[in-house]
């Protein structure tokens, strides 16, 4: 059986394809030789220098991903897996000083006082830590591990008895969900008297005791659902992940937005407003939701529509808010306003933004324009690899952050400016707009309020859309009785249309049908096409909310619409063919099918990312050629989205719409789209052909591409070269000195290995090969050699939470261990097969009577013990130079 690589290999499924560069040009420089090559690898604005404080990893401290200061200047960090630590660091300058690092251990804890193994952890598993109300708040993040005695959720570490030691610790709110989607960042409120505390889109939403966002969210999208093929968040629903606030004592929480997919951390800036930073769905890349790492504006109540699969919300829909700066791909985590620290100003005034995956962290600055903020960003530190954490400003006003995550190599990081600092700082001025926008969420919060209906309704129409939004919400808090026929009987057209998306969201059924014939009253071509977007959105909301109009109803808004179909931009073409597409109109399908071929991409979605892929081409030839590649051959989300919209539609084909239709499959197989697009595209085609005559199914079966559509790496393994041999045992320790050999090694045998060695089976290099493990098209982007090696030999190091396989102990004895896909109230549905990963299997709740974690990789040990060791240094080069004869390790001696 073969098996998909952990650690390194698995981390290459968050590189898919990424854009790291800076629009406006700067002075950058690697950090001053210090004699430390990992310092000394840092890329650095002018002026600016670096030290390396500590390393985790070289003193068996495991991998840390989150830190804070004390109120006595030290610093606190936590392993992933495993402990909190403090530390007292020396101060900048300081060559002599060494960093003393102490391991809290809470040894009266009644959990652990027993332990006489050494294994349990009273608290730790950490992704947010903070220290504030002289206390260590702790955002534990584990369900599974038996080690760590407390499960996820946030705590409350204290100091009792005044010996500098915490010896309480108190639940404040238990949470459901863990791993890399789990709970994630809390940090302190401006005017630190509260905590705002994020989570990834697996945790639920725990009880809140209020909302700003109405709580009976839904799906909200007549689009056909498919959800990811390999499994991913296919039982995940609404609203994904959410920013709540909580008391020092956590008495009360508030939920204050959601809507996103996975959020490590949270930032305000020096007025007050809330920024995140969200992360993307690479498998997704070149299909028509997939959405950029995005830094967004958390304003009271927000929405960012994230759903599973096809159901992701467009940004463009009036019920979620806009991107503030679509950055482009990679793995965000670390997320800081750098208000306090002495750097230039134009530093200083600054949201810094972590991306894991590619080492970069950006610098993004917010300029108010409206209700919100323009932004303009660069990068500012980066190296390669640097796998970013966590990060914070100090006391001593310097840039502290750590890297590490996954188990891989973790150090801790000081930067700090030498240089003279201007005296004069800038501060964020609040535009009108953005006093409206904040007076109009006074009313999103304390129940029902007097007047609200009638302050709130002049800014229905409001030129800003932050404005318009919040204003939205307030008549979401408010009965709807007190604003019901007000909707129905307005006139004005975005009054109307902004009031009708809460009557959808909030009213009764019994509306649906005066709701559809006030808004088909509407002129349409008196609005502009974002207004038309939101009109068509009002009528979408109205039918998924309130359900299917009657025939005369359905009957107008099929005239309605069709009428404006197809549209002008792509945005207001996709919300009119799935609207329509739903209610079966009957020329839906003749005026799509045309469009399959002439369809072309736009910006219409506003989701231009600020990194341009021509300047990564230029900047970075290591990985710039892979974007090239990817650039030749982008899938056509316009045309899929088409696609998707006609998969159930059952009425007005012809056997020449058919045959177009089906046709475009086939051509669709051969772009190049993230690790899931090749499984949506044949999950849509197979939908699809459940609508076609039984006697025609075999002919359009074969049209739309089932010969190529069922190929998989394991096929293309019969003929796969063998290993010359003769083999050994290969081990870290024995195996290591060959990467000092890996330039200009044999490009075409290292391919031929990577068959021999069955990588072919489950793993995608640059086109070719299997799907049930990460593409490693990306691999030596962002690890080293040596990382590399020791995922192949020590797979069961780490195992990726979207790989791991889970052990089912059944009441009659025994056991099956299956990657869990999904669940619902009565099933397990696992995986057990890597070659055909969609073969899912039911296991009865009833059966099963606890579950754990495996901590066996799914994949086997041991796969390169048949190579000798000039097929295993081929091998290894092929893998660091990302499959990519025209690499530099092959050019070099």
């Amino acid at each position: 059986m073969y098996r998909n690589l952990s650690l390194a290999l698995a981390a290459a499924l968050f590189l898919s394809i990424g854009i790291v560069s800076c629009k406006d040009e700067k002075k950058e420089t690697g950090s001053t030789a210090t004699g430390d090559p990992k310092v000394d690898k840092l890329k650095l604005p002018s002026g600016f220098k670096a030290e390396r404080l500590f390393g985790p990893s070289e003193n068996n401290d495991g991998s840390w991903v989150s830190m804070t200061f004390d109120d006595k200047g030290r610093l606190l960090a936590s392993d992933q897996y495993g402990y909190i630590y403090r530390l007292t660091l020396p101060a900048i300058g300081d060559t002599t000083t060494k960093t003393s690092v102490e391991k809290l251990l809470f040894p009266n804890d009644p959990l652990v006082a027993n332990d006489t193994s050494g294994k349990k952890i009273s608290i730790g598993f950490a992704q947010g830590l903070l220290y504030a109300f002289n206390s260590l708040y702790v955002m534990v993040n584990n369900l599974h591990n038996e080690d760590l005695q407390r499960k996820s959720g946030l705590y409350r570490l204290q100091d009792t008895d005044g010996d500098d030691q915490f010896d309480k610790i108190t639940l404040l709110k238990s949470m459901k969900g863990d791993g890399e989607h789990g709970p994630h960042s809390v940090i302190l409120s401006p005017d630190k008297q509260s905590l705002y505390l994020v989570a990834g889109n697996h945790t639920d939403i725990p009880p809140m005791d209020a909302y700003r966002l109405s709580s009976n969210w839904k799906e909200d999208n007549l689009m056909p659902l498919f959800t990811d093929p390999n499994g991913h968040a296919v039982d995940r629903k609404a609203p994904g992940g959410w920013i709540a606030k909580t008391d020092p004592e956590g008495k009360s929480f508030e939920l204050i937005s959601a809507g996103y997919r996975n959020s490590y951390d949270i930032a305000f800036n020096d007025v007050g407003d809330l920024f995140i930073y969200d992360s993307d769905m690479e498998w997704n890349f070149g299909l028509p939701w997939y959405r950029p790492t995005r830094i967004l504006h958390a304003t009271s109540g927000s929405e960012y529509g994230w759903r599973t699969g096809t159901g992701t919300w467009s940004p463009v829909y009036p019920d979620n808010l806009p991107a503030f700066l679509n950055v482009g791909q990679g793995s965000p985590t670390n997320f800081i306003w750098a208000g306090n620290a002495k750097f230039p100003e134009k530093y200083r005034h600054s949201l810094l933004a972590f991306d894991w995956s590619f080492g970069i962290i950006y610098s993004v600055t917010a300029t108010p324009e409206g209700a919100s903020y323009s932004s303009k960003a660069e990068e500012f530190i980066s190296g390669t690899p640097l796998p970013l954490t966590d990060g914070v400003i100090g006391p001593d006003g310097a840039l502290y952050f750590l890297t590490g995550g996954r188990r891989l190599e973790s150090d801790l990081y000081r930067v700090y400016y030498d240089g003279k600092l201007a005296e004069k700082q800038t501060e964020t001025v609040v535009t009108e707009e953005s006093k409206i926008r904040r007076q109009l969420e006074e009313y999103h919060s304390g129940g029902p309020k007097a007047g609200a209906v009638d302050f709130a309704w002049p800014y229905l129409k409001h030129a800003d859309r932050f404005v318009r939004y919040a204003a939205r919400i307030v008549l979401e808090h408010q009965p709807v009785k007190e604003w019901q026929d007000r909707v129905l009987a307005e006139k004005d057209p975005v009054t109307l249309i902004q009031g009708a998306v809460s009557l959808a969201r909030q009213g009764d059924p019994s509306v649906k049908g005066q709701l559809l014939h006030t808004l088909a009253g509407i002129n349409f071509g008196s609005l502009s096409e974002s207004q038309q977007t939101d009109l068509v959105r009002a009528i979408e909301l109205t039918i998924v909310r309130m359900g299917m109009p009657d025939a005369a109803g359905k009957a107008e808004i099929i005239a309605y619409l069709d009428a404006q179909y197809p549209a002008k931009n792509n945005e207001l073409t996709k919300e009119l063919v799935k609207v329509l597409a739903y209610l079966e109109a009957p020329n839906v399908v003749e005026k799509t099918v045309p469009l399959l071929a002439a369809a072309k991409d736009d910006n219409s979605s506003g989701q231009k990312t600020f990194m341009e892929s021509s300047d990564l081409i230029m900047r970075n030839p290591q990985y710039g050629m892979d974007i090239a590649g990817m650039l030749t051959s982008v899938p056509p989300a316009q045309q899929t989205y088409l696609a998707i919209a006609l998969s159930n539609t059952k009425t007005g084909w012809t056997p020449e719409l058919r045959e177009q239709y089906f046709k475009w499959f086939y051509n669709a197989f051969s772009f190049k789209g993230g690790h899931s697009f090749r499984g949506y595209v044949n999950n849509v085609r197979k939908k699809a052909l459940e609508n076609v005559p039984k006697a025609e199914f075999a002919h359009y079966n074969t049209l739309s591409g089932d010969s190529i559509a069922s190929l998989s790496g394991y096929q293309g393994l019969a003929n796969a070269p063998k290993p010359k041999g003769p083999g050994k045992r290969w081990t870290v320790e024995n195996a290591t000195p060959l990467l000092d050999s890996l330039k200009g090694r044999d490009f075409e045998n290292g391919r031929a290995m990577f068959a021999a060695t069955m990588c072919l089976s489950c793993h995608n290099m640059k086109g070719e090969g299997g799907t049930s493990g990460p593409d490693l098209s990306q691999l030596g982007t962002r690890f080293s050699a040596k990382d590399i090696l020791e995922a192949i030999i020590d797979p069961n190091k780490t195992i990726s939470d979207q790989y791991g396989a889970t052990t089912f102990f059944l009441k009659e004895g025994g056991s099956i261990i299956g990657r869990l896909v999904k669940e619902d109230d009565n099933n397990y549905s696992i995986s057990q097969n890597p070659f055909a990963p969609q073969i899912l299997r039911e296991v009865p709740k009833n059966s099963v009577v606890r579950t754990r974690v495996s901590e066996i990789s799914p994949m086997l040990p041991g796969l390169i013990n048949p190579l000798n060791s000039e097929e295993l240094k081929d091998l290894l080069a092929y893998l660091v130079a990302n499959g990519n004869k025209d690499n530099p390790i092959y050019s070099e001696k």
